[in-house]
């Protein structure tokens, strides 16, 4: 039963399409992409994010004529519109009667596309299927219409996402991938997996193997056949050359006598580019005299292309201002070789774009934008160019800033591209080649032990049920605080519950048997504190109860809840600490509707039914009637914060340290309930502080700690324990 709800955890996304066999797609594919094709079909909502010249378009034509033709229903394509007329060419290729509309009136083919500028002349009830080509752009496109996106397909059976350039670390794109597919909403994505670290999204330590896994059930990554597990023939990239060419012009800031070395900011970029626009535009007129070669130049600013049109013989300009037709017919012209140079911009032509019939082009100037310089030059060097391409970057020498930014970011991109097929590779490739993969459960049991103590270093759901009835005097811990993969990845974790319902499933298989082992009318103490909710995960500020809550689980399962203890905190450490916007000075100062009191610590304490076989004896324990009165306040305001078992040690994908309870509240705790050599029990022993305290006031320990650097960092500290506490002994008897 247990391991079923374990496997129950794991975060699958379940199949909404039907299977096909390879009969059914059209031969004119290649083998990787009638396996994308059949995965794409089975899953019905998902994302192919392979890389330019992989025959993306074929993908997504098939895709959707299968599917259409099964239920006798239509479907639509939408795309940059440069792109939409290159995709009915493609789809002529394979017989499929693809035409462009505007509107929902226009429809006379089962098949359509349509731009995404005029998405909202559409009816989604009328579509099984929808395709979102160079879905990347969901990331660059107004609000609106991206928004459009989202809210018109929410009940759309068949969705796919298709792009050639995903960024694995544009935390952004992947957040729209999957809220426009219906696999799940951004702000649960970004509370799952990631955290807000230094204004930016970064990915857990502990979540990335989880991660992966979520995001290959969804969505196909790669650079190449081989990739998937394919053969790689055919598909080879031809050489590329990567050559700056410098204009040596200095300027100067207004007001300032020295020559700018380094930009600072938009208005910098964008005054320089302006300085220089002339001399830039002679290296680059120069540059192509007297060339036979075809050319694409790249442009940023109107002045540049304009400029360019009017001194470069046999160029033409494709600008934004141009009607469609004509686009149109000048791209058509260039691809058949009959218009030399062609000029334009990367929002214009740069996505999208099969350009193999050049092999050279030149960029007028650079943006800070990786995305917008790779996609320009995948519109050359693809698949199917027979001829090393040639890339000429021309800047003026105080543009070194902005080279460096782009070179240090495709760094970043490929590392983190390359990883993300590295880890969803093997998953893809078992689904893709008809194979079932199964998800790899490395937990293990080990068993530690000292004189008075036993450590398990395992799951304390499958140890509590183990341990033998009404054999634990006491117990005292800190549960997990429903903190996704702040700790492990491990299902076993209570913390990586995929909803706050999830955790308290989980942790019921612990405190059903607490209930069993612990002994009549003993004590359990449960130490927490509340859960502030956020925005990004629970669409709110504010506080959670966990306090509250946990009274109610324990209580459910048959505990008596016979008392609490608030430990007080100190609210500006506590600001430094977490950096909570309702502790801020400066919250105080602006609103002070969102300020908050400092979150306090909590001993709540349960009792089980029946009497008491061994009465407690405090004369022995040493609590006086001045220390009864200090214990039983409901508010303890002398406990130390930093009275804790040290732990220097850190795992690295550890998000925080681990924060054991105080020592002295444990001490109290263990004094209070339990008599010398009776034994203490924390089923979430952490780093050892309850065994720790319990050694040292001569009772015995059992604990479980599922994470193994913790266990050992616990036995170490048990193990001192124990070695301090004989040496108490032997010293007082001497």
């Amino acid at each position: 039963m247990y391991q079923k709800f374990l496997e129950n955890k794991i975060m699958r996304i379940d199949n909404l399409g039907f299977d096909i066999t390879e009969k059914e797609i059209n031969p004119k594919l290649f083998d990787f992409q009638k396996a994308i094709v059949k995965w794409a079909i089975k899953k019905g909502r998902c994302a192919v994010m392979i890389d330019c010249g992989l025959g993306k378009s074929f993908i997504q034509l098939e895709w959707l004529r299968i599917i259409c033709e099964k239920f006798n229903q239509k479907g639509l394509i939408i795309a940059p519109l440069s792109v939409a007329h290159q995709t009915i060419k493609e789809a002529e290729k394979l017989g499929i009667n693809l035409t462009y509309i505007e509107n929902q009136e226009n429809i006379t083919t089962q098949l359509s596309i349509t731009n995404y500028e005029r998405l909202h002349n559409f009816n989604p009830d009328e579509f099984i299927g929808i395709v979102l080509d160079e879905s990347s752009i969901l990331k660059s496109i107004s609000g609106k219409i991206k928004k459009l996106c989202f809210d018109m397909f929410v009940k759309t059976k068949f969705k796919l996402s298709c792009t050639a350039t995903p960024a694995p670390n544009d935390i952004s794109e992947i957040a729209n991938q999957a809220q426009f597919l219906g696999i799940m909403k951004r702000e649960e994505m970004l509370s799952k997996f990631f955290l807000h670290r230094d204004m930016e999204w970064e990915i857990k330590g502990h979540a990335k193997q989880a991660f992966y896994f979520w995001i290959s059930q969804w969505a196909v990554f790669a650079r190449k056949p081989l990739d998937l597990g394919f053969n790689n023939e055919n598909y080879n990239l031809p050489a590329l050359n990567i050559e700056a060419i410098w204009s040596e012009e200095k300027f100067c800031r207004d007001g300032e006598l020295f020559s700018i070395t380094d930009l600072k900011g938009i208005q910098d970029r964008l005054e320089i580019k302006r300085k220089s626009m002339q001399k830039k535009a002679e290296i680059i007129i120069n540059f192509v005299k007297d060339k036979k070669e075809q050319f694409i130049i790249w442009c940023g600013l109107n002045e540049e292309s304009d400029y360019l049109e009017k001194y470069i013989p046999n160029s033409v300009q494709l600008s934004g201002k141009q009607m469609q037709s004509d686009k149109i017919k000048e791209i058509e012209d260039f691809k058949n070789g009959k218009t030399q140079i062609l000029i334009t911009k990367p929002k214009i032509a740069g996505f999208g774009m099969n350009f193999q019939n050049c092999h050279n082009m030149i960029f007028f100037g650079l943006s800070d934008s990786y995305e917008s310089y790779y996609q320009c030059i995948r519109r050359c060097w693809r698949y199917g160019q027979k001829e090393k391409v040639n890339i000429y970057i021309v800047l003026n020498v105080s543009e070194q800033a902005i080279l460096n930014n782009v070179i240090a970011k495709e760094k970043h991109s490929n590392d983190l591209f390359n990883g993300v097929i590295a880890e969803t590779s093997e998953i893809l490739n078992t689904e893709l080649h008809g194979k079932t993969y199964n998800q790899k459960d490395e937990y293990m049991e080990n068993i530690y032990e000292g004189k008075n103590w036993k450590l398990y270093n395992a799951d304390s759901c499958i140890i509590t049920e183990q341990l033998e009835d009404e054999s634990i005097d006491m117990m005292i811990y800190s549960p997990p605080f429903a903190s996704l993969y702040t700790y492990s990845n491990s299902i076993h974790d209570l913390g990586n519950s995929k909803d706050y319902q999830e955790f308290f499933n989980h942790l019921s298989y612990i405190t059903k048997n607490q209930l069993r082992i612990l002994k009549q009318g003993r004590i359990c103490c449960v130490h927490v504190s509340q859960i502030p909710a956020m925005l990004v995960r629970d669409g709110y500020i504010g506080l959670k109860d966990f306090r509250g809550d946990m009274i109610r689980h324990y209580t459910e399962h048959g505990f008596i809840y016979h008392g609490e203890v608030c430990i007080y905190k100190n609210p500006q450490a506590q600001s430094i600490r977490t950096h909570s916007k309702g502790l801020t000075f400066s919250q105080l100062e602006k609103d002070s509707s969102w300020n908050r009191p400092a979150l306090a610590d909590y001993i709540l304490i349960f009792r089980k039914s029946g009497e008491n076989q061994t009465p407690i004896d405090n004369e022995h324990n040493g609590i006086t009637r001045d220390d009864w009165i200090n214990y039983a306040s409901p508010i303890w305001l002398d406990v130390c914060e930093t009275d804790i078992l040290k732990n220097k040690q850190k795992s690295e994908n550890d998000e925080k340290h681990i924060c054991p309870l105080q020592l002295e509240p444990i001490k109290r705790c263990i004094l209070l309930y339990s008599n010398k050599n009776e034994v203490i029990f924390s089923p979430f022993a952490g780093i050892g502080s309850e065994g720790y305290m319990a050694l040292q006031l001569k009772r015995k320990f059992i604990g479980i700690e599922l994470k193994p650097e913790y266990a050992k960092i616990a036995v170490e500290n048990l193990k001192e324990a124990e070695y301090t506490s004989e040496e108490k002994l032997l010293f007082n008897l001497g």
